[in-house]
């Protein structure tokens, strides 16, 4: 058999396969990119294991834990755990801190498959510690900058041409804004973490030691940022991205509508895409409310009702521009002058798309 494995750059480096013996509602909670979640105990099986640790010890806990483990229950896992290993013989297999459980998964791939299947010592607990480790060194050791401007700006579109960037929104799976919310949803916010670790991981791996990220808050959609990596974003040095009003406005109708709207379709068919783009807007409109005034989101409302139903009749777009268009001049644009100037002194470089990125290009050579 392979040795148990201490690895863990090795694992995430090499995305070896890995399968999770925790229970689903740990899982659930966090875990790693690609990783296969076969349990050892189910939900409720865990649970009770649990409740009988506390009350009684772990001898009596194992006892249980193997009566409710048993029988046709008991197979069918081996069997699925076999059907893992044969098919991926240069994985491991774990638990929460690499003990009891991915010990007893082992055992019974021994004596009932006949597979020796290597697990990971420490487990979960220690590869999660081991990618937090990897962020924190990468804040205090790499060297940042950030991609500023006003909304509709295109700094996702500059982030995309550099081979040093990092995106941050992508690793979220939102677009960063009130409006940003994705069809496919968010992941949790451990798998997030995880993800974006593994990504500094691979690219330290390769010699790169700056990064090119966009300048967000702490929370992009319901994913918050690290807080060393948060905390040091506020010091980074800013390139600041300009753009005009109507380049801005196409950049956003053509995003945040016939995109989304498209991210929808397919993800909910045609005939549930469409009911379920619109509520999107008109939810993120309706969350800042509080922000816009009831006068100015009543005037707002209406334009985009009125758009949605020429989008839905139609398959016209155009009117969505005048709802956007009041959006930034009106509520996005003078929070953004007031950053730009707050954050003035960091600004090394200003300029329109094609200009920044050959900057940001010629910086990364110094």
């Amino acid at each position: 058999m392979r040795d148990n494995c201490t690895d863990y750059r090795d694992i995430f480096l090499h995305d070896r396969p890995m399968m999770d013996a925790r229970a689903p509602v740990e899982f659930h909670k966090g875990a790693f990119p690609g990783v296969i979640n076969l349990p050892l105990m189910n939900d409720v099986e865990r649970q009770k294991v649990g409740t009988c640790y506390k009350q009684h010890g772990q001898e009596a806990a194992i006892e249980l834990g193997h009566q409710l483990v048993s029988g046709r229950s008991k197979d069918e896992r081996i069997e699925a755990w076999a059907r893992f290993a044969r098919a991926n013989p240069e994985g491991y297999l774990y638990c929460f801190r690499g003990g009891l459980r991915s010990q007893i998964v082992q055992q019974w791939l021994k004596s009932e498959a006949g597979i020796d299947y290597p697990r990971v010592v420490g487990g979960y607990k220690a590869m999660r510690n081991y990618l937090l480790h990897i962020t924190e060194q990468a804040v205090e050791e790499c060297d940042f900058v950030l991609v500023g401007g006003m909304t509709g700006t295109g700094k996702t579109e500059v982030i995309s041409q550099l081979g040093n960037s990092l995106d941050l929104e992508a690793h979220a799976n939102h677009r960063g804004s009130s409006f940003g919310k994705r069809a496919s949803g968010q992941p949790a916010q451990i798998d997030f973490e995880n993800a974006l670790a593994i990504d500094l991981l691979k690219r330290q791996a390769t010699g790169q030691r700056q990064f090119v990220l966009e300048d967000e808050a702490r929370l992009i959609g319901r994913c918050s940022l690290p807080l060393s990596l948060h905390q040091a974003m506020q010091n980074y040095p800013l390139v600041w991205l300009e753009d005009s009003l109507e380049n801005r406005i196409e950049r956003i109708l053509q995003a945040y509508v016939v995109e989304l709207c498209a991210e929808f379709v397919a993800v909910q068919g045609a005939e549930e895409g469409f009911p379920a783009f619109a509520a999107r807007l008109r939810e993120s409109l309706a969350n800042i409310t509080r922000r816009l005034g009831g006068e100015r989101y009543q005037r707002l409302a209406a334009i985009m009702e009125q758009a949605l139903h020429e989008q839905q009749n139609d398959g016209v777009v155009d009117s969505h521009r005048g709802w956007i268009e009041a959006l930034l001049v009106e509520y996005y644009d003078p929070m953004y002058v007031f950053q730009r100037e707050s954050k003035s002194g960091r600004i090394e470089f200003a300029g329109e798309q094609q200009a920044v990125v050959e900057y940001l290009r010629s910086r990364s050579e110094r």
